[in-house]
């Protein structure tokens, strides 16, 4: 075949599914989507079995072997750009890139350039690689650390279907303002949009039900500031900064979510000449590899930024002991 295609997908029909049809083998051993299998069927060698062309609704014997060949993109609407790029992990399925705080995922309107998927698509050329960019999940502009990207429309459809079903495990860092109360606890709370800013998100009984779990991994001063370590269940917009500020724990730098509160001026004033950004790093990324079915866990460390303001937090008078 030729370099038109991706890789191959095969499966060998095992006794099990003799007499079934393909899209019934496809969608139970592989998972294919309604949707792909349709892009497949249009596609001239998108899908064959034992090597030649056939229906979605032929059936299939023992030992046959079906494969699944999707085409080659590239995002033509994303201009490559050359940037450092922290690559955690590459094969040729998936990319994993911890990303710096203050770069944009996606290009939107406003930004066409100097975003995460700029310098990606220039990597990839760099490599001789036809690419499309398709991220399986974002990152606010400020967050730091790891996002995965998906090199094909399968791997793409896999990954998203395990963010929809919560098996992908993603953990944060933050710094926030006070010490949470407990010091553990899930954090329940619906969000949606704020009717008069749509940019802003609140919690609201109307809203989207939102879960985020928490621990606290260090207090620092007399309660002024804390380390936090928190795993999404769901994944809304802004959902770690709107449930922190919720529960009074409001994200240090943070200049949406942060209210003004008397006794927090001067820690505020002193984190703002450390960072120049809300204090959250996302720092551990799990999920299952769509083609090998291996657990992978990743990580990124703090970055220097929260580094530096956490050995500073650590300066903070210490409480008296009990």
């Amino acid at each position: 075949m030729t370099d038109k295609y991706y890789s191959p997908i095969t499966w060998t029909v095992g006794p099990e599914d003799s007499g079934k049809q393909v899209r019934t083998v496809l969608e139970r051993r592989l998972g294919v989507s309604r949707k792909l299998l349709s892009r497949l069927k249009l596609t001239e060698e998108g899908l064959t079995l034992n090597g030649g062309r056939v229906y979605t609704t032929a059936l299939v014997e023992e030992g046959d072997e079906l494969a699944l060949r999707m085409e080659r993109e590239q995002s033509d609407d994303i201009l490559p750009q050359e940037m450092p790029l922290d690559i955690v992990y590459e094969d040729e399925y998936l990319l994993l890139v911890n990303k710096e705080a203050g770069v944009i995922v996606h290009p939107t309107h406003g930004h066409y350039t100097g975003t995460l998927a700029n310098g990606i698509v220039h990597h990839w050329r760099q490599k001789g690689e036809t690419v499309r960019f398709r991220p399986i999940h974002r990152l606010d502009q400020e967050t730091s650390g790891l996002v995965a990207v998906a090199k094909n429309p399968y791997i793409h459809q896999q990954l998203s279907e395990q963010m929809q079903r919560g098996e992908i495990g993603k953990s944060y860092i933050a710094f926030v303002f006070g010490r949470p109360e407990p010091s553990a606890a899930t954090i329940d709370a619906p969000i949606d949009r704020n009717p008069d800013d749509p940019h802003y998100r609140i919690v609201t009984p109307s809203g989207y039900r939102s879960v985020t779990h928490y621990q606290t991994l260090a207090v620092y001063g007399k309660e002024e500031a804390s380390k936090v370590a928190l795993q999404l269940e769901t994944g809304r917009t802004h959902q770690i900064r709107v449930h922190m500020q919720h529960i009074g724990c409001a994200l240090l730098g943070d200049k949406m979510y942060h209210p003004a509160v008397e006794n927090q001026a001067e820690l505020r004033e002193r984190a703002e000449q450390l960072i120049t950004r809300h204090c959250l790093h996302a720092a551990e990324l799990s999920f299952t590899h769509p083609m090998t079915r291996q657990q992978m866990i990743f990580q990124a460390r703090l970055p220097e930024d929260l580094r530096l303001l956490e050995h500073e937090l650590r300066k903070l008078e210490q409480p008296a002991q009990q």
